[in-house]
Formats: structure tokens, C-alpha cells, sequence
């Protein structure tokens, strides 16, 4: 019988396994949190225990690090000037209002909010409502404070490294390598200063693999279907049937309309949400004729085309684009939001279409030539040629206290500084595991390597569209989740395949463990840069390994 745990190290099953066991590989009993005494309960509520106890001490360690100290610096830092204002201004009025000099309501907001002068009128600004909701909500908790701003950050970072506990260990079929997964972005210097900041990019994150999760979770329940359907032949294995490959349908499926709204809230953060839902109609379509063909259809493409593909794009599209305009509920229902009633009693072409609806249209591509126009220099701009390689970090806040001031005691003076870095160790390591990965895909057919691949390029190479424009590294933070699996498939395949020699297996484990070691000091090194604690301005320049990262 085929080793079913070869498929943990990425290794394609050979074309004599069962259809069923193609289809839909189970997943491994895997009791490793739950020790000897599982052995002896190997229940299925102990199979989902041990499943789930790694994931969630995974997460927890991660919410610790990023719930530590959140209100410090009780600062305005980089882009919150924006996005924590106008989620009050949401809260108070439904849309963004227009606030007093940036300067003087930053003062304020850090003194008394109360006396803060917030006028109804509305305000041009560059990205959609839902990450300025997500924001809002942690003000409506706690307040206008920068404890209230961030906490909805903190949280979505803590629970995106649960889910890809949960994600990893789906696609690999092992909770071990899925833990992995998540304790790497739990370590990920980018994802921990994005998870204590009021920005968007974060947001766009979480909904991003919140809809990778759904879409994993339909491919296998659709091909659970698929196989179960399958005639059984007398030696009780699985038979393709080019009847059922070619002609069965599917219900409606639920996970992938899941996706679709998910896909909508990331659009209506920022726009870049938007490449995402191309790149996964695409890949989910690829997955349904993969499926169709291990079935035994004989004209995948077409069954694809006649039975999946209309409703895979209305799963995908139309809901993600219902939740776009349904995010627009407070502007819609305003009367000063910006732009609100622009179409009103304008006549022409178009005017068959409400038009609340043209006065959004035009507003979006107000909106849309700022975005694309926006070509001012910034000190820390940086070309995505870049990014892979940390060439150029953003600083979120710097501070020079001196002896005696803010807890310096060196008489050489401190610095307290966030960083917007990747963990070195991690990103550089990630540069080599998307080159293993695209000889998986490319030359083995790995289905996992290219799903990886997929929301990679979903959130990177668009940007190279936009070179001339002003852009930063921390939008990576978008795809630091499928770094985090590329790592983590190319540290199984170093682990080696369970036929190997025992030599091999032990060389293997040396070197995935002393990997994820370095990965792990390294975080630990750098953490200081990430939260904004004071430290000797000698031990500041250790850590800025190039010039390009002051």
C-alpha cells in the first residue's frame, strides 16, 4: 500500500491508488500533541483534539506577542494618522468627515479625543470603508486610543496564524508541518509590526486567506463528492468512469461563497484585493479539471466548462461584488458623504443606473487616478524588485531618548525604533523554498506547490505594474502567510520521505531543526526593533545589517 504520509514531503501518488485515495488523501491520524495515551484512544474526538491543541497553543503564543505592550508608543505612528481618524469618523457619522490639521487632531487624539472638532463634511479618501471598520470596532470597545486602534489589528494577525495552522495542515496533511506553518508567521517580523498597527494592509491579509482556507475546504468536499459517486470494482477499489467525470454536477457549494465574500471584504480594504479574486477563479477552475480528469472524465475541459465554471464565477465574482457595494452602506445612506450626490439630476447614457450608484462609479475613479498618480518620493519608498530581499524597510517611529529619559540608561543614548522588517532569516529562506516550489509545480505537477505559487503572484507581481508609483514594502505582509507554507513544504522535503534510511531521515531533521532554530533567534534578535523598546543605540546598529534599512 502506498505510504499515505509521502504525501506530507509533496510526493504525487503513483497512478495505481485507489481513485477515492486520489481524490481526496485522508488525512493523517495525527495524535502527536495528545502522546502515548492517544495511542490507546484513538477516538475520533482525540484524532480532532490533537488537531486542534497545536493550532491553538500556536496561536495563543502568538496573540501573546502581539497583545504585549499594544498601546506603546502612546504615538501616532506612520499611516495611523489616516486610517484611526477616519474609523471614528465612520463610527460617528457612517462616512469619512473632513478633521482639522493633521498635526493638531494627532495632539488631540492623544489628549482628548472629546474636544476634537470633526465636520459632517465629507472627505476624498483613497481606499475603500471595510479595514476602517475593522478598526472602528476596536474604537467603539476601547475608545480613541492607541490601545483602541490597534486591537482589532492584534487580533486578526493572532487569528491568521491560527487558520494557517489549520490551512497548513489541510494542504500538507500533517499537523506538524501545519504548526510549523503558523509558528513561522507567529515569528515573522512584518506580521507582528502590521498586526500592532492601525493599517489596512493586514486586513487585506486576513480576508485573503480566510478565502484560501474556504477554497481548500471546498476542493476537497467537491471531490468528496466526485468519489463517492465512483463505481466500486470487486477488488473494493474506486474505478474512473468516464460518465461520472464527464457529467456529474455539483451542488451548490457553500465554502466557495464563503470565498467570494471574503474575496469582497479584501476589495473593499484595498483594491489589491482585487487581484486575488483573478488569480483564484483561475486556480480553482485548474483544480476542477484536475479533479474531473482523476475521475476519469475524457474531456476535462469541457465538463469543467459545462458544469463548474458558471458556478465557480458565480460563487466568486458576484458575491464579491455584492460585498463590495454592501460595504458602502454608510456613504450610500449619507447625505454628505463625499461625492454622495454627484450623479444626481445628471442626465446622458447612463442614466438608467440609480444614481447613487454613478455617483460611487465616479467617485471610485476619482479615487482610482489618485492611486495610479501617486508618484511623490518618500524616503522610504521601495521597488518590488526589493521586497524578497528586505532591500528597503519602512520606519514606522523613531525616538532618540537620552540618559535618563523614556528608560535609557546609557550614556551614549537609546534608541526606540519600530521597523517594518521581515525576520531576515525567514525571508531569505523563502527565496529559496519558491524556487523549490516552482520545480515542484513546473516538473513533478504538485497541486499544493501551485496553489502556493498562485497567492504569491497574486499579491506581488501585480505591483510590478506600478514601479513608477509610490510603494512599500509592507504591502508584502499580503502574502507572508504563503511564505510561511513555501518554507514549510521545503523544510518537509529536507526532513526526507519515511522511506528513507535512517542516515538521511536524521541528517534531515538536523537540518530542518537547526533552520527553524536560526528562524526563530532571529526573530528574538530583531523583536526589539518591532515593538518599540528602548535599547542602547550601539545595540540599534548591531541590527541594521545594510545601509538601506536606516
Amino acid at each position: 500500500m502506498w505510504p499515505e504520509r509521502l504525501r506530507r514531503f509533496g510526493y504525487v501518488a503513483p497512478p495505481g491508488v485507489d481513485v477515492r485515495e486520489r481524490l481526496v488523501p485522508d488525512f493523517r491520524r495525527d495524535l502527536l500533541f495528545l502522546g502515548k495515551f492517544a495511542r490507546f484512544n484513538a477516538s475520533r474526538v482525540n484524532v480532532v483534539a490533537s488537531s486542534w491543541l497545536g493550532p491553538i497553543f500556536v496561536g495563543a503564543v502568538a496573540g501573546a506577542i502581539r497583545f504585549w505592550r499594544l498601546g506603546q508608543p502612546r504615538a501616532v505612528i506612520f499611516d495611523e494618522t489616516y486610517y484611526a481618524k477616519d474609523a471614528w469618523s465612520l463610527l460617528r457619522l457612517g462616512y469619512e468627515g473632513t478633521w482639522p490639521e493633521r498635526r493638531v487632531a494627532d495632539m488631540h487624539m492623544l489628549a482628548d479625543p472629546q474636544v476634537i472638532s470633526l465636520s459632517d463634511s465629507g472627505s476624498f479618501v483613497a481606499h475603500p470603508p471595510t479595514g476602517k471598520w475593522v478598526i472602528a470596532l476596536g474604537e467603539w470597545m476601547f475608545g480613541l486610543d492607541p490601545f483602541g486602534w490597534r486591537f482589532m489589528s492584534a487580533v486578526l494577525g493572532t487569528l491568521s496564524v491560527l487558520m494557517l495552522c489549520r490551512i497548513g495542515r489541510r494542504l500538507f496533511r500533517s499537523t506538524l508541518l501545519g504548526c510549523l506553518a503558523g509558528t513561522l508567521m507567529a515569528v515573522d517580523g512584518l506580521h507582528v509590526v502590521m498586526s500592532r498597527s492601525a493599517l489596512l494592509d493586514l486586513v487585506v491579509m486576513f480576508f485573503v486567506l480566510c478565502a484560501f482556507g474556504c477554497l481548500l475546504i471546498d476542493r476537497d468536499r467537491a471531490r468528496a463528492r466526485l468519489a463517492a459517486a465512483l463505481p466500486i470494482g470487486s477488488d473494493g477499489r474506486a474505478r474512473p468512469d468516464a460518465c461520472i467525470g464527464d457529467r456529474a454536477g455539483m451542488a451548490v457549494r457553500f465554502w466557495r461563497l464563503a470565498a467570494g465574500l471574503s474575496l469582497g471584504l479584501a476589495a473593499s480594504t484595498k483594491w489589491n484585493g482585487l487581484y486575488f479574486l483573478v488569480f483564484f477563479v483561475i486556480l480553482t477552475a485548474l483544480w476542477d479539471v484536475g479533479a474531473r480528469r482523476a475521475a476519469g472524465a475524457q474531456r476535462p475541459y469541457r465538463a469543467v466548462l459545462r458544469k463548474d465554471l458558471g458556478w465557480s464565477v458565480l460563487s466568486l465574482i458576484p458575491v464579491a461584488c455584492v460585498t463590495y457595494l454592501a460595504t458602502w452602506t454608510g456613504w450610500f445612506l449619507s447625505d454628505n458623504g463625499y461625492g454622495r450626490h454627484w450623479a444626481d439630476g445628471r442626465g446622458g447614457t447612463w442614466s438608467w443606473i440609480p444614481a447613487p450608484l454613478r455617483s460611487l462609479w465616479h467617485y471610485e475613479y476619482g479615487v482610482y487616478q489618485f492611486n495610479v498618480g501617486l508618484h511623490a518620493p518618500h524616503k522610504y519608498q521601495s521597488n518590488p524588485w526589493s521586497w524578497l530581499v528586505l532591500g528597503r524597510p519602512v520606519l514606522f517611529q523613531y525616538e532618540s531618548p537620552k540618559l535618563g529619559q523614556g528608560g535609557c540608561h546609557e550614556a551614549t543614548g537609546c534608541a526606540q525604533t519600530i521597523l517594518a522588517l521581515g525576520t531576515p532569516l525567514l525571508w531569505w529562506s523563502a527565496c529559496c523554498a519558491l524556487v523549490y516550489l516552482l520545480y515542484r509545480w513546473a516538473l513533478r505537477r504538485d497541486w499544493r506547490a501551485g496553489a502556493v505559487l498562485c497567492a504569491v503572484s497574486a499579491g506581488y507581481l501585480p505591483w510590478f505594474l506600478y514601479q513608477d508609483r509610490t510603494i512599500f514594502q509592507f504591502y508584502a505582509v499580503v502574502f507572508v502567510p504563503y511564505l510561511c507554507l513555501a518554507v514549510t513544504m521545503m523544510v518537509g522535503a529536507i526532513l526526507g520521505p519515511p522511506g528513507a534510511t535512517s542516515n538521511r531521515r536524521a541528517v534531515g531533521a538536523v537540518a530542518a531543526g537547526v533552520l527553524t532554530l536560526l528562524i526563530l533567534w532571529n526573530f528574538i534578535y530583531f523583536f526589539p526593533i518591532y515593538t518599540a523598546q528602548v535599547i542602547p543605540y550601539s545595540g540599534w546598529q548591531a541590527r541594521m545589517w545594510f545601509t538601506t534599512w536606516v
